[in-house]
């Protein structure tokens, strides 16, 4: 998807701006239809949002005067870059009780320079910072 700014005109992109939308494989959003499924041409990875869905959802969010959604569709971005299962490793350890104040830190690190998602690392710093004061 191309850096077009979004705004609350743009909402909701799939029916506005569908061109603008495309799979994580690059195939166009318009092309999702029931017989590409049962052709094989659109697979279960192409039914996933991409980061930059969720960005221009969030400056659509953002232009809306709704702040905190923006922040969760950015940190939604952040994340639809890492793998599952890491994700559902951090899940587990932000639990109350689950994980050593390492552990947290050690991820919330690995979050910022492997998969570049400092919105998230912040997030996982705060709750530690909160679990261990």
């Amino acid at each position: 998807m191309d850096k077009i700014r979004s705004d609350i005109k743009d909402y909701p992109l799939s029916e506005q701006q569908p061109e603008r939308l495309k799979t994580p494989s690059g195939l166009p959003f318009t092309e999702i239809q029931l017989d590409a499924v049962l052709s094989g041409k659109v697979q279960m990875k192409d039914l996933r949002v991409t980061p930059e869905a969720l960005e221009a959802q969030a400056a659509i969010a953002e232009s809306a005067g709704r702040p905190q959604l923006a922040e969760n569709l950015r940190r939604a971005s952040e994340l639809a870059r890492v793998p599952e299962e890491k994700i559902l490793q951090i899940y587990q350890a932000l639990r109350p009780g689950r994980a050593t104040q390492e552990t947290l830190l050690g991820l919330a690190a690995e979050l910022e320079t492997q998969w570049q998602a400092s919105r998230c690392a912040r997030f996982v710093r705060e709750a530690t910072q909160a679990y261990f004061e």
